[in-house]
């Protein structure tokens, strides 16, 4: 007698699980070691699948790094903006801004410039890859509009103010002269560098 097959109510939260299981496996292990220094076979192992099973899920594990970094990031920029809104002058609400985004790419720093390098020459087609995008725009627009409320640039040069700005931070967060700096040396190289393009 042929099996009756699952509701798929029941496959989607199998699915949902095992999904969960590759995330926090894979959340434990790249807390402790560089995305390079873990396989995707301790990762299976970790999560209690097979390692066939984990490629249906993510293709790589730079793709598994953005599904678990992009959230942290939006986290951080969500902290970043009630910061923001507390600071005086353009200068100071651009790094209130970026705090919290320096310090989530420092709590594990080759992670953190492995991220970036995956938002930068990942696939585009990518949903995580896109997510990541998005995030970065987001980013990109906050800093825009903290510009422009401070009145000190209109809408058309905050936004591209906004993209040196977003340029500036991500070279000082991926660099590899800086891949030793800590979270507070990366912000206080970014003060240096802001300091000449934003106003006082």
């Amino acid at each position: 007698m042929p099996s009756t097959p699952a509701p798929s109510g029941r496959r989607e939260r199998n699915k949902q699980q095992k999904l969960d299981r590759i995330t926090a496996a894979a959340r434990e292990l790249f807390a402790e070691y560089s995305v390079e220094d873990v396989t995707t076979q301790q990762i299976a192992e970790k999560a209690d699948i097979g390692t066939g099973t984990l490629f249906l899920y993510v293709k790589s594990k730079g793709e598994l790094l953005l599904l678990l970094q992009n959230s942290l990031y939006a986290e951080a920029l969500a902290r970043g903006r009630a910061a923001a809104d507390a600071a005086d002058g353009p200068l100071e609400a651009v790094l209130a801004l970026l705090r919290p985004v320096v310090e989530c790419n420092r709590v594990h720093t080759g992670n953190g410039r492995t991220y970036l390098r995956e938002m930068a020459f990942g696939d585009p087609e990518e949903p995580r890859h896109q997510e990541a995008l998005a995030i970065a725009g987001q980013t990109e627009q906050a800093v825009a509009e903290l510009l422009r409320r401070e009145g000190s640039l209109g809408g058309a040069d905050a936004a591209a103010l906004a993209r040196v700005v977003s340029a500036v931070t991500f070279m000082a967060m991926a660099a590899s002269p800086n891949a030793d700096h800590d979270a507070e040396q990366v912000l206080a190289d970014l003060r240096t560098q802001l300091s000449v393009i934003l106003p006082h």
